[in-house]
């Protein structure tokens, strides 16, 4: 993938992650979408299959695979996501 569309395959994903105001309520499109996010950053994981919200735009998020990842927004604005 180009790193114009994987910027582009990022934004709308976590513009898609964080607009939701309820995490219970768009559980299943938080796991998606944290699912998509770790993926573009080429991260194994399979699927994330639970998520704990830390704070605003701050998720730790468990995969079917083991892996966990901290899934934020950066100073810069960019979203990383975190091996833990």
């Amino acid at each position: 993938m180009s790193k114009p569309v994987n910027g582009w395959a990022l934004g709308v994903a976590m513009t898609t992650l964080f607009a939701g105001p309820s995490l219970a309520a768009d559980d299943v499109s938080i796991l998606k979408d944290l699912t998509a996010v770790i993926a573009l950053q080429a991260l194994p994981c399979g699927q994330v299959v639970r998520v704990v919200r830390q704070g605003e735009n701050d998720y730790i998020a468990s995969c079917q695979d083991g892996n966990r990842y901290r899934v934020s927004v950066n100073s810069e604005g960019r979203v990383v996501a975190l091996k833990q």
